[in-house]
């Protein structure tokens, strides 16, 4: 009724996918994360005794797509994009579009919000960020019970 199965080693198997896992893992580390990684806004963020100087490289942005706004400490950058390009020309046409949006965020706890300065020259954004005047981040001491 009951038949007995001869024992086998199973590791075989097991170390396979192991060996394949490890194979999958050594490949992914030599490539070079920058390679995937997609950032359409680099940021250079400098600091002077009363201000931020932050610059944005924002190439091939128009100024009016660019959007600033801070709530609740908080300064974000937004790019949004809709562009379209025709080209009509004898027995040939090309319609390209570009469509998208992006943002970074950045705290602006510490900063004079309402004296924030923006200008968008040759597809660079630059921002000047006055420092608060003897700024001291809020520390609450929470009592233990």
């Amino acid at each position: 009724m009951f038949g007995l199965t001869p024992y086998r080693n199973r590791r075989g198997l097991s170390r396979r996918i192991f060996d394949l896992d490890r194979i999958f893992d050594d490949m992914l580390d030599e490539l070079d994360y920058r390679f995937f990684s997609y950032n359409p806004m680099r940021v250079d963020i400098r600091e002077t005794d009363d201000k931020y100087l932050l610059e944005a490289e924002l190439p091939g942005v128009n100024k009016d797509d660019i959007i600033i706004e801070v709530r609740n400490d908080i300064m974000t950058i937004s790019v949004e994009r809709n562009e379209e390009i025709r080209e009509e020309r004898e027995n040939y046409i090309r319609r390209e579009r570009r469509f998208g949006s992006f943002r970074r965020s950045f705290p602006v706890e510490d900063v004079e919000q309402d004296k924030i300065d923006a200008r968008f020259e040759n597809g660079i954004l630059y921002l000047e960020l006055p420092k608060k005047k003897d700024f001291r981040g809020k520390t609450n001491r929470i009592q233990i019970r």
